[in-house]
C-alpha cells in the first residue's frame, strides 16, 4: 500500500530563465502563469527544455531547480529502499519512536493488501500483543516494553513522511524502479510520470510514440 497526496510542484519557471543564462537568451523566453497559477511553458522553452533533457544530465542541469513536496505514507519495507536516493532530497517523517505509543493498535496501521488469508491472521494476532503491550507501557511507562513494541514492529507498518525532490531525483527513481517487483513502486512511478511536464522533458519517446 503506498497513498500519495497533497503534490506542490515549484519553481519552474527560474529553472527555465536560468537554463538560458548559458547563451544569454532571455529574450526568447515565452513561458507564462495560466490563470490558475499554473506555469505554462512557452513553445521556445519547451523546445530548448527538450533539448537539454535528451542531451543529458550535464546540460539538463535546470532540472534540478523544479522542485517537488509531497506526503507519501507507506510500509517500512518499502521506505527502506527509498532511503537509498540520499541526494538532493529531504523527508521529515512522523515518529516511530516518539508517537508509536500514542494510539492503538490497528490492521489499517499495516501494509496488508498483498497478504493472503494466513498472513493476515497472523498479523491480527502481532497486532493483539502489539496492543497489550502498548497498554501496558502507557499504564507503566516501562521502557523494556516499549522496546519490545519497537523491536516487534514488522516491515509492513506504515510511515507518513513530507518529502521534497527535484526532476532530476525523480527521472532517476523513474528509470530504476518502473518495473520494480514492488507493486508501490508502480504506483510511486506512475504519480512520477503525471507530474507537470515530466514525460515531455524525460520520455519524449514514449510521448512520440
Amino acid at each position: 500500500m503506498i497513498k500519495i497526496e497533497r503534490t506542490s510542484v515549484m519553481n519552474f519557471d527560474n529553472a527555465v530563465r536560468g537554463a538560458r543564462n548559458p547563451l544569454n537568451s532571455w529574450a526568447k523566453y515565452d513561458s507564462y502563469f495560466d490563470s490558475d497559477g499554473d506555469f505554462v511553458f512557452g513553445k521556445n522553452d519547451l523546445s530548448l527544455a527538450k533539448r537539454l533533457c535528451k542531451a543529458g544530465t550535464d546540460h539538463r542541469k535546470f532540472v534540478r531547480m523544479i522542485f517537488v513536496s509531497v506526503d507519501v505514507t507507506a510500509p517500512m519495507y518499502w521506505w527502506k529502499e527509498y532511503d537509498t536516493y540520499k541526494v538532493g532530497t529531504v523527508a521529515n517523517s512522523t515518529s516511530t519512536m516518539h508517537k508509536i505509543t500514542s494510539k492503538p493498535f490497528e490492521l489499517s496501521d499495516f501494509s496488508v493488501d498483498h497478504m493472503n488469508r494466513q498472513g493476515i491472521e497472523t498479523m491480527n494476532k502481532l497486532i493483539e500483543t502489539l496492543e497489550q503491550l502498548r497498554l501496558r507501557y502507557v499504564q507503566t511507562n516501562d521502557k523494556e516494553l516499549w522496546y519490545t513494541i519497537i523491536q516487534l514492529l514488522p516491515s509492513s507498518y506504515n510511515q507518513m513522511r513530507t518529502c521534497t525532490l527535484n526532476y532530476e531525483n525523480l527521472c532517476s527513481i523513474y528509470n530504476a524502479r518502473k518495473n520494480h517487483k514492488l507493486a508501490e513502486w508502480h504506483t510511486y512511478c506512475d504519480w512520477i510520470k503525471e507530474l507537470p511536464y515530466f514525460k515531455d522533458l524525460f520520455l519524449q519517446q514514449e510521448t512520440k510514440d
